[in-house]
């Protein structure tokens, strides 16, 4: 039986744009001459099978949140390219998705509908997302006025009650207090097991990993180092990194 693909990267590039430090007093007609490229990532390829779970490790600055964002949407490649094979995709990322102006409420619409949700859906599904988030009367508050923990707590909720055929989570299962990063992990674990989902995971910890993906994909300076079995990639990153 040929197994299904879920997402396809190929010769994927992305790069920033920024300024060379320099002194204020520079000229402005110089100003492209003091353009600085950061190649964020470097011409990476891979497939992820359709139920797979498969983690992105790699030292800060590796271009993980980079693929993420890549993946979803956020970022257009410089070159390369993504193919979703036709699922539906959300990114679950602090600071990523929200208009801090509306309320909490208000966003839990807005995030929906961007994800290609009904009104109709999201009204079915309201009253267990504000359940999950927890958050008591803040749901009624700009987004503005929530701690990071608040955040965090919602963007969750949106993201793992309106249920996409991939799910993009970056570093978020290690936010908010001790009961809610429990609650959180219980999702997680419930959701994945959907033989139907696929699932990314970026995070720093490497028990995290362990314990959720299948597979890992391991990023360094915006390059593929290695992409396989957990117990085989996170062996050769722990000594890599141990080695630093």
């Amino acid at each position: 039986m040929e197994k299904e693909i879920a997402i396809t990267v190929k010769d994927l590039h992305v790069t920033y744009r920024g300024l060379k430090k320099t002194s204020i007093r520079a000229s402005w007609t110089k100003l492209n001459k003091r353009i600085e490229l950061y190649h964020a990532l470097k011409g990476v390829s891979f497939e992820v099978e359709k139920g797979k779970i498969l983690g992105i490790i790699g030292k800060n600055g590796a271009g993980k949140s980079t693929m993420l964002r890549s993946i979803a949407g956020i970022f257009s490649p410089d070159k390369g390219s993504i193919n979703l094979h036709g699922n539906t995709i959300s990114l679950l990322s602090i600071g990523v998705g929200f208009n801090k102006k509306l309320t909490g409420y208000e966003n839990i619409y807005l995030s929906g509908m961007l994800l290609g949700f009904s009104e109709d859906e999201i009204k079915a599904k309201e009253q267990d997302i504000i359940n999950f988030a927890d958050i008591g009367e803040f749901i009624y508050k700009p987004v503005k006025t929530y701690s990071s923990g608040m955040y965090s707590k919602l963007a969750f909720a949106i993201t793992a009650i309106l249920e996409t055929d991939i799910m993009l989570i970056d570093e978020v299962l290690s936010v908010g207090d001790a009961k809610f990063k429990e609650k959180s992990y219980n999702k997680m674990k419930e959701l994945i097991s959907d033989e139907n989902r696929t699932v990314l995971i970026v995070s720093h910890s490497l028990e995290t990993i362990r314990n959720l993906c299948n597979e890992v994909l391991w990023l360094n300076e915006g390059e593929l180092m290695a992409i396989g079995p957990a117990d085989e990639i996170l062996p050769k990153y722990q000594e890599y990194m141990d080695n630093l």
